[in-house]
């Protein structure tokens, strides 16, 4: 199927903001748990959550700009987004940034297994998405961890 190539690329661009705005959400869902915690329990979410969702979030929006600017393509703004309700609780926001996590992994792994990427990607947006995905990788482990001993 022949696409165009600013069509191809704007899909793309598309998709990394799309897992981008994912991890936007799971910041949010942290940020919230950790306003729910005494500060040990915030120290650990903050270095063990927090801290690699952030950095995976920060990597996905300078592949998104970078590719943007490279291909003269409009970079997306990424506001803070509102995070769930207090009554959600510690677990429910931890929870529901995990699912903000794996949503925004399964979109860059559906871009890792198309040829788009290949096709009208560059080296620096696959590098990109890896490392994002590299930084992900231990966040659903380190979350059910997390989640055994909050409250003890």
């Amino acid at each position: 199927m022949a696409y165009v190539t600013a069509e191809a690329r704007q899909e793309l661009l598309d998709a990394v903001a799309s897992a981008a705005e994912q991890l936007g959400i799971a910041l949010a869902e942290l940020g919230e748990a950790y306003e729910h915690v005494d500060d040990f329990t915030g120290e650990r979410l903050e270095g063990e959550l927090f801290g690699p969702v952030q950095k995976a979030f920060g990597r996905a929006k300078r592949a998104h700009s970078a590719f943007a600017a490279a291909h003269d393509l409009s970079a997306r703004a990424f506001p803070t987004p509102n995070p769930g309700h207090p009554s959600q609780g510690v677990k429910g926001f931890v929870e529901s940034a995990v699912a903000a996590c794996g949503r925004a992994d399964a979109t860059l792994v559906t871009l890792q297994d198309s040829m788009m990427l290949v096709e009208v990607g560059d080296a620096d947006l696959r590098a990109g998405i890896a490392e994002v995905r590299r930084g992900l990788h231990e966040v659903p482990g380190r979350a059910r961890l997390f989640l055994r001993t909050v409250g003890r």
